[in-house]
């Protein structure tokens, strides 16, 4: 994901506002039943929206019902101090996570905010603003860890931060690994490690210190596959397999891997690889009941080169469609 200056995006910009959306089935097209519903940070709008997955064409201006939930900290005054007129640009990340008996959905936008909402109130577990106004930073994903802290990938500042989001809302204490190209996080709660990906390189980090003062400790790391010798592997997207304990997704430039955690390797042997395996893949991840996958890939002739209006399924395939959108990331709700 490239970026407009800060002066570029910020001219003419206006508030979103924070909303909350509980609607009823669209009446579009019908997609397959059974399917859980879809989260998309969803760029254009400025907003983090779940989606309907019993329709197959999302147009929200004739059909309101088909957006279930919606999400901006623009002009909400619980996140007020995490500046989101100027930090919350380009959300880039969205993903569902369980804790201590409540669901939160976790974001990051391009230009420096970070967070992890409460769903579906909105109320505000942990958010900054990580150098507010600009991607000299650029956090591009984040994730909850069991004792209540943050973990948050910055692209551009080349690091991986762990905020003791645990001491409140408004915790700015953290401490930080560099690590090029900082693009994915996930932690492992079999293993215990927080497993991070860069560029060029997937670490698995153990988290030593107290919770209060805790630290990132290094524990391995495994080149990328690359495509052309002597180029970077181009990391993104770093996601569990939710139907294959023990691997997880991995993107890159040029193509779609699972990592093999026990044999530490990359594989393509999974089903539908042909067709999921292709360049530029945004985001990806299964539906363990059904063996659904969704992908996100850019498309031409829209008002950011990194965005699409299209979430791809596959076994079998098939799409959904935003009217007028500007997608970057597809999840399924599978809180976790």
């Amino acid at each position: 994901m490239s970026h407009r200056s800060r002066r570029e995006v910020l001219l003419g910009a206006a508030g979103i506002g924070a909303g909350l959306t509980l609607g009823g089935a669209g009446r579009a097209a019908a997609a397959p039943s059974g399917l859980p519903p879809v989260l998309i940070t969803e760029q254009a709008s400025k907003r983090l929206l779940v989606m309907d997955s019993r329709v197959r064409v999302w147009d929200p201006a004739v059909d309101p019902g088909v957006v279930r939930w919606a999400f901006s900290p623009v002009g909400d005054a619980r996140y007020r101090d995490a500046e989101p007129d100027i930090s919350w640009v380009y959300p880039n990340e969205a993903k569902v996570r369980r804790y201590r008996g409540r669901t939160y959905v976790l974001t990051t936008a391009s230009f420096g905010f970070a967070g992890v909402v409460e769903w579906p109130s909105g109320r505000r577990y942990w958010a900054g603003a990580l150098g507010p106004g600009d991607d000299l930073l650029n956090p591009h994903t984040a994730e909850l860890l069991p004792d209540g802290n943050v973990a948050v990938a910055c692209s551009t500042g080349a690091r991986v931060r762990l905020y003791a989001a645990s001491l409140g809302p408004h915790s700015t204490r953290y401490t930080e690994a560099a690590l090029k190209g900082a693009h994915g996080l996930h932690w492992d709660s079999t293993r215990e490690v927080l497993w991070a990906m860069g560029s060029d390189e997937l670490v698995a980090y153990r988290v030593e210190g107290s919770r209060v003062r805790p630290s990132l400790v290094r524990q391995f790391g495994v080149a990328l596959p690359v495509a052309t010798p002597g180029k970077s592997a181009g990391g993104h997207d770093l996601f569990p397999v939710a139907g294959s304990p023990g691997r997880m997704w991995v993107t890159t430039t040029a193509s779609v891997f699972q990592y093999d955690i026990a044999g530490r390797s990359f594989v393509r042997d999974f089903a539908g690889a042909s067709e999921i395996a292709r360049k530029s893949v945004k985001c990806v991840g299964d539906d363990p009941r059904t063996g659904r996958v969704v992908t996100t890939v850019p498309e031409a002739g829209l008002g950011e080169t990194w965005w699409t209006t299209t979430v791809s399924l596959h076994r079998p395939g098939g799409t959904f469609t935003y009217v007028n959108g500007g997608i970057y990331k597809a999840r399924w709700w599978l809180p976790r």
